[in-house]
């Protein structure tokens, strides 16, 4: 099994899910994705993390960003869990999980570590570029839920970077100033970053976020 690392392309895989069958690459589209695994169904931290992500469908969209969850639990049990996140956490379940029965797709991604757990996924996160590469992989323990205001800023960062010469500092927000890349000569920055400039050292530059009105 090759590990997965950034800048591959994101392998791609048909499963079935709550949303019916996906073939990945087909189902991103031209969008950004999300593909981040929970350890079990009907299992609290997990619950309030669907929850979550379901309520963050907006932001989500706002960035062109789809996102599906997994688990190594059936269809059928995902179907009545998802029933169960609905009623406690106020919301509805408004993205695919899919059911890896097979553990095909776990394995794929690399999402079951056997010192963690020999049968249950971590908490893998993939972020997938609108190029279908692998942007950002973070992983967390079952015992820790994921911060999706985080992703949420890390997306921020990722689409503004991929397309812009900046790259962005220490616990920046979007709105926040950007740090100018150090590819970029002074000479060019009048026309590139036309907002201006401030520089503390030659190597760190700072300007506004550029992709703001």
């Amino acid at each position: 099994m090759a590990t997965i690392r950034l800048g591959d392309e994101a392998p791609n895989f048909t499963a079935q899910s709550t949303e019916g069958v996906i073939n990945f690459h087909e189902w991103l589209g031209d969008s950004w994705g999300i593909l981040f695994s929970h350890p079990a169904d009907y299992t609290p931290v997990c619950t309030t993390e669907l929850g979550t992500v379901a309520k963050y469908k907006e932001e989500f969209e706002k960035r062109n960003v789809k996102v599906v969850a997994l688990s190594v639990d059936g269809l059928e049990s995902h179907k009545g869990w998802v029933n169960d996140i609905n009623e406690t956490q106020n919301t509805t379940v408004n993205f695919p999980i899919i059911a890896d029965e097979d553990r095909k797709v776990s394995e794929l991604y690399d999402m079951i570590h056997p010192n963690a757990s020999e049968k249950f996924t971590v908490r893998s996160v993939f972020v997938i570029g609108d190029d279908k590469k692998v942007k950002l992989i973070i992983t967390y323990p079952a015992s820790t839920g994921r911060n999706f205001e985080e992703l949420l800023r890390v997306i921020d960062s990722l689409q503004l970077t991929a397309y812009h010469k900046v790259a962005t500092p220490a616990n920046w927000k979007h709105g926040e100033d950007v740090v100018i890349s150090p590819a970029v000569t002074n000479e060019q920055i009048p026309d590139l970053f036309p907002k201006g400039h401030k520089e503390v050292k030659p190597y760190l530059r700072m300007t506004p976020q550029p992709n703001l009105n």
